[in-house]
Formats: structure tokens, C-alpha cells, sequence
């Protein structure tokens, strides 16, 4: 913020701009532990940008704030980015808070392990909490290398005993770690990507403090997450052939549980559906786990199924609904919807929705049984 008590010079670059949301959920039912059905909320998120004259140090500042009002711990506050970048030749250093995002998958996203989940914010685990970083990347003539140093660890954030979706109860409970250091356990993190005719490949690593927790009793009986250390590797396959789009993720993971996971498949895009202008695309993604029935996530032996419908007109609306069936178990599924456009320049709409079918109490998709929801969200942009 000090940047912004600075006189301009007159090749200096200065903007504030933002967002400011109001959401709607309703849910189908009353919750597992009696949660009401309707939660309503507002959020904002500001950005504050600043460019030298050089144009080659920045600087952005970018606020979050929810309030809720069903759940005390979805009324929340965080700083999603406070990044001074400088960039020199064929160099870009970074410092500060930031978010990174690895992957090309449409069901799930296995490389993306340098943010932890907002899980408050939304169930798919896109919405990122702000990751304390220093990181360095270098360009080449057809290839990036980015190395990071993430010295301070985030807690997943999970939903009071009123809350819905994300483990209720949970946000009440002090977490556990496996290091001593616990959270300033020091984490690494590279990615380095190349970009080879039609294909984009990206190979990963990192150590560090897990962003998946495990569930554990603690000394009270209740259950608390638990962060352990882990060492994973990853690969990202990106490749466009026509109107086809081949994508794959892979994962070794080394933690408490040792596993290998993949996630791949294919979007075909009809372009001009009956000559005329919009869109449609069809996906198709299998996903694993090598830890099958005993894995804590949902996608360990499923199938992902959905069609994307562009409409390309000037208010950029689009639609997608999907479905995840797991093949072990075909009563295990879950269904979603999205949708987006404008009003105009200024405002923006969202309506999404989930539902989630399960018997099997071990499966994580049981949790959810009771969750199914439809959420309309408008956003003005200032």
C-alpha cells in the first residue's frame, strides 16, 4: 500500500479497479446436521496495480472479503495477491503473495500443488488461497523454467458446524501437523514447460507440507486435519489437433500414502453448430487413483462426461454441463452446471450447480449427499 504514496512520474502506471459480487445459494434440502437451505452472501475483491516508467517492475495488490450469512467461517477475509514482479531480459522475479496455476484438465486438477484450496469459496477446489512466495523464472527460445521458495504454509479452509459443503464442523479444530516446524516448514516447487509443434508439456516437482489433509482423532476425539509432508512429481500434456484437444495430468506422490494418479482424455469442438456461430464441445476424461476404493478423493476409478456450448456472441455467454460416474460403483455421481455471461461491460452473471449421489458411507461423495444446490451470483466490475 506504501506504493500508493508515491508521486507518479509521468511514464508511471497506476490503476484501481475491482469486483464486487452478490451470490445466492439454495440448497435442495436441510443439511446433514440440520443446516438452513438458503445461504446469501457478498464479496469484494479490489486490485491495486502500479507499473514503473521502465514497465519492467510492477507491483499488485489484490484484497479479498467475503461476508456470509449462514457461516461464521465463510465470512472471511484474505489477500489473494501482493506480488512485486521485476523482469529483466530473459528473467522474471517475483516476490511476495501470489497465485500459480498448474494444469489443463477439465474433472480435476492433479499438478496444482502450490495454492491452498479456499474451500469455503467454492466445492470444485479452483477457488486458491494467496501463497507467501519467492520464485524465478527464466524464458527461453520455446520454454519456461519457474523455481519457487514458499517459506509459510496455509490451512485449508473449511465450513463452521452452520456451513455447508466443506466438512462442517471442521474449522473449529486446531490442525495437526508432521513437521515441527509445522506451517514455516520451508516448501520448493519447479515447473518447467515447452511448447513443441502442437504439443505444451510442463514437468513439475515439489516438497513440502501437503495441501490434501488427511482426517485424523485428536486428543479430544473429534476429527481434526492432519498436514504431512509429501515429495510429488507431475506431468501436464496439452495437445490441439483441428477441433480436437488431447490433455493429460499424471501424479507420483509420495506422503503417508504413496500413490500414482492420472487424469486424461479429449474436447471436440463442433464449431458453427447448424451454420451458424456458436459452439460445441464435447469431453470425455477418465480418472485414477492407484489407491482405488481406499483413496480419500472421489476420482479413483471414473469417468468424466460433459458438453461445453459457446455461444460467441458479445456478451461471451457460455455453458457447460457435466457428469462424474464412478465405475466401481455406478451409484457414486455427481453432476454440475455452469454458466456465464454480461449484462453489459460492467456486470456479469453466474449460475452454477451441483448434485451429488451416493450410498456408500466410505465414499467422500457421501459427505455431499444432502448438498445439492443451485448458486446465482451478478458481479459488478469497477
Amino acid at each position: 500500500m506504501a506504493l500508493t504514496a508515491l508521486p507518479l512520474t509521468a511514464y508511471e502506471y497506476f490503476d484501481v479497479e475491482g469486483e464486487l459480487s452478490f451470490q445466492q445459494r439454495q440448497f435442495a434440502e436441510t443439511g446433514a446436521q440440520g443446516q438452513d437451505k438458503s445461504q446469501t452472501s457478498i464479496a469484494i475483491e479490489p486490485e491495486i496495480y502500479w507499473e514503473s516508467d521502465e514497465g519492467n517492475t510492477s507491483f499488485v495488490f489484490s484484497p479479498f472479503f467475503r461476508w456470509d450469512s449462514l457461516d461464521d467461517d465463510r465470512t472471511h477475509g484474505d489477500v489473494r495477491e501482493a506480488l512485486l514482479m521485476h523482469y529483466q531480459d530473459n528473467y522474471e522475479l517475483r516476490f511476495g503473495v501470489g497465485i500459480v496455476f498448474w494444469g489443463v484438465t477439465e474433472s480435476q486438477h492433479l499438478v496444482d500443488v502450490i495454492n491452498q484450496t479456499d474451500a469455503v469459496e467454492a466445492v470444485d477446489g479452483e477457488v486458491k488461497l494467496g501463497q507467501p512466495m519467492i520464485s524465478m523464472g527464466w524464458e527461453f527460445d520455446e520454454s519456461l523454467l519457474d523455481v519457487y521458495l514458499l517459506p509459510y504454509f496455509r490451512e485449508r479452509t473449511f465450513s463452521t458446524s452452520d456451513g455447508r459443503l466443506a466438512v462442517p464442523g471442521m474449522g473449529d479444530v486446531d490442525a495437526h501437523y508432521e513437521s515441527s516446524h509445522e506451517e514455516f516448514y520451508p516448501d520448493i516447487a519447479a515447473r518447467y514447460a515447452v511448447t513443441y509443434d502442437e504439443w505444451d508439456v510442463g514437468l513439475s516437482g515439489f516438497h513440502g507440507t501437503n495441501r490434501d489433509p488427511y482426517f485424523v482423532n485428536n486428543l479430544s476425539n473429534n476429527i481434526a486435519p492432519y498436514y504431512a509432508l509429501m515429495t510429488q512429481v507431475g506431468l501436464d500434456v496439452q495437445a490441439i489437433y483441428g477441433d480436437w484437444l488431447w490433455k493429460a495430468e499424471a501424479i507420483r506422490r509420495f506422503s503417508l500414502d504413496s500413490n500414482t494418479a492420472f487424469t486424461g482424455g479429449f474436447e471436440y469442438t463442433y464449431v458453427g453448430v447448424n451454420d451458424g456461430i456458436t459452439d460445441l464441445g464435447f469431453l470425455v476424461e477418465y480418472l485414477y487413483d492407484s489407491r482405488g476404493e481406499d483413496a480419500p478423493v472421489a476420482g479413483q476409478n471414473d469417468v468424466f462426461a460433459g458438453l461445453r456450448w459457446v455461444l460467441n456472441d458479445l456478451d461471451g455467454t457460455e455453458f457447460l454441463i457435466g457428469g462424474t460416474v464412478d465405475l466401481d460403483d455406478t451409484d457414486s455421481r455427481t453432476v454440475r452446471l455452469e454458466s456465464s455471461g454480461r449484462f453489459s461491460n460492467d456486470w456479469s452473471w453466474t449460475v452454477t450447480g451441483r448434485i451429488f449421489d451416493s450410498n456408500d458411507t466410505s465414499d467422500p461423495v457421501y459427505a455431499l449427499r444432502k448438498d445439492d444446490f443451485l448458486e446465482a451470483e451478478i458481479s459488478w466490475y469497477f
